[in-house]
């Protein structure tokens, strides 16, 4: 069963239901010349000044992909050509103190320029080596990505 199949990503979904998992993240691992994207939170923002991969809420009626493609393009402006890889979720607890679990992909993108920032201050090709102020779980899902 590849990670692009409805019976995967349904799975991922109800695996986390079934744990009592109230919000749902689709996250965007992008790699390009040994370097990943990071995007860090506006200021005054929930966790305000972090780096992150780009990421989103799955909204009612959307699958897990569908929020990938959509939230990767809203946050920076580029179109993910393939999602190559499931590479693991992580749970955190969300602004409203409820849990969140965050699904990543590695994916690769139409085109790496230009970055359209939206909901973001700041993005840099970050060496996975060097990265800047990122949350331990984001930090571990690079360097064993």
């Amino acid at each position: 069963m590849t990670v692009t199949s409805p019976e995967f990503v349904a799975g991922l979904a109800a695996e986390a239901s079934a744990a009592g998992i109230t919000g749902f993240v689709a996250a965007a691992v992008i790699n390009h010349d040994g370097r990943v994207l990071l995007v860090r939170r506006n200021p005054d923002d929930y966790l305000g000044g972090l780096w992150e991969i780009p990421s989103g809420t799955v909204e009612a009626g959307e699958t897990i992909l569908d929020a990938l493609h959509r939230e990767t393009g809203e946050e920076t402006g580029l179109a993910i050509d393939q999602v190559i890889g499931y590479i693991g979720h992580f749970d955190y607890e969300n602004s409203r103190g409820g849990t969140t679990r965050q699904f990543n992909f590695a994916v690769t993108v139409e085109r790496t320029e230009p970055i359209v920032l939206t909901e973001h201050d700041a993005h840099e090709w970050a060496h996975p080596g060097n990265l800047p102020e990122v949350s331990d779980e984001v930090r571990n899902l690079i360097i064993t990505s």
